[in-house]
């Protein structure tokens, strides 16, 4: 395999708001994007809220099984978070925020 293509296979399996660029064997539907915001607003931001989270990233796991291995970057914006970028990672975990 060529050297040459190495800056477009880290690309692949990032989701931004610019690009749609998927992990061969994942996909992402907005149907997908808009489960996992409606989860992460009422279950994981209040978490947020509480541990005084500013940025980071948190693994998918908590909309189902099924989204294991995607992460979704945030930060906070005014009274809330928003997710900045969705990205297929097959090597993540979670992590408990009932700390």
């Amino acid at each position: 395999m060529a050297h040459g293509n190495a800056p477009a296979k880290a690309m692949k399996g990032v989701m931004t708001e610019r690009t749609h660029q998927t992990h061969e064997s994942e996909e992402m539907t907005d149907e997908d994007k808009f489960r996992i915001m409606k989860i992460f607003s009422e279950k994981i931001v209040p978490k947020l809220r509480k541990l005084g989270a500013r940025t980071g990233n948190v693994n998918c796991r908590f909309a189902g099984p099924q989204y294991r291995h995607w992460l979704i970057h945030f930060r906070s914006k005014r009274d809330g978070y928003q997710i900045t970028e969705f990205e297929y990672d097959p090597n993540s975990g979670d992590l408990d925020l009932d700390l």
